[in-house]
């Protein structure tokens, strides 16, 4: 995802190590970037990210429909999932 087209009117610092300064710019590099452009790049990306599961949707009133239809089926038990969930996992 590119960043927004608008126009750059705000600064935002940011304090690095030299070795993590480094990996930014070898990366900013490979994408044929700079620092900057990487960095925004990668921040509007995780931004969206982090919020996307906290901002609206819009749905088609078919979309809406299937969607509600969804949320109000009943609960239905299942057996397998109940196993798989009680049984010690590979980590355990």
């Amino acid at each position: 995802m590119n960043t927004l087209n608008l126009s750059k009117t705000q600064r935002i610092d940011v304090r690095a190590s030299e070795a993590v300064k480094l990996l930014l710019q070898e990366a900013a590099r490979a994408s044929h970037k700079n620092v900057s452009e990487f960095l925004l790049d990668a921040g509007v990306v995780a931004a969206n990210q982090a919020l996307a599961d906290r901002q609206r949707f819009l749905l088609s009133p078919t979309q809406w429909q299937v969607f509600e239809a969804a949320l109000d089926r009943p609960v239905q038990t299942k057996p397998r999932l109940k196993q798989l969930l009680s049984e010690p996992g590979v980590l355990d």
